[in-house]
């Protein structure tokens, strides 16, 4: 986990150092998701430490979460998230990479909507996905919120059926990033 984040730490800052002009980003971004069910306990997180980077020229998106930071209400529910679905220390980080498509900056006033396509890598397991995104610009921040919906069984990642009762099939995710011109 050390050498993960040092080198997380290393990447950021050169992909920091290397941006001029026209590059945003943050390490505060956050990512919510619920996957609860009518009449069972709540099963909710959220992740405040998430990186992301955005090339405002070319519409290149990519955000890194590291797995061992969504928070629950309940402590069991969240070391059961680590050690037994998500296997944490097996797979420490979800990712994505895309484009944000027909994206140009200047263009954008107020909010506006666009389509991110790109590669969602969670427990190793890639998949192509289309996001569907709300981005606004104020001054040298860029805001980027996304809702969409992904599904476990999509990640190789095995809900026991004897809590599958207690999970929704579909997670509900939420993202939100503003991030800073560098």
């Amino acid at each position: 986990m050390k050498t993960t984040t040092i080198f997380l730490i290393i990447c950021f800052a050169c992909v920091a150092s290397a941006m001029g002009q026209g590059k945003y980003a943050t390490k505060t971004g956050q990512i919510n998701f619920e996957a609860s069910v009518p009449s069972f306990e709540e099963v909710k997180a959220k992740n405040t430490d998430v990186s992301a980077v955005l090339d405002a020229a070319s519409g290149n998106f990519a955000a890194l979460a590291l797995m061992k930071g969504f928070r629950f209400k309940v402590a069991l529910m969240e070391e059961h998230f680590n050690e037994n679905y998500i296997e944490s220390s097996k797979y420490p980080k979800a990712t994505f990479k895309g484009t944000i498509q027909d994206f140009d900056i200047s263009e954008v006033a107020g909010k506006k909507e666009y389509l991110i396509k790109g590669t969602f890598n969670l427990h190793s397991v890639d998949k192509n996905m289309e996001v569907p995104a709300v981005i606004s610009v104020n001054g040298d921040v860029v805001s980027l919120t996304a809702h969409f919906v992904m599904h476990p069984e999509d990640f190789n990642i095995k809900i026991p059926s004897i809590v599958s009762n207690k999970i929704a099939e579909d997670v509900n995710v939420s993202v939100e990033f503003n991030l800073q011109q560098q």
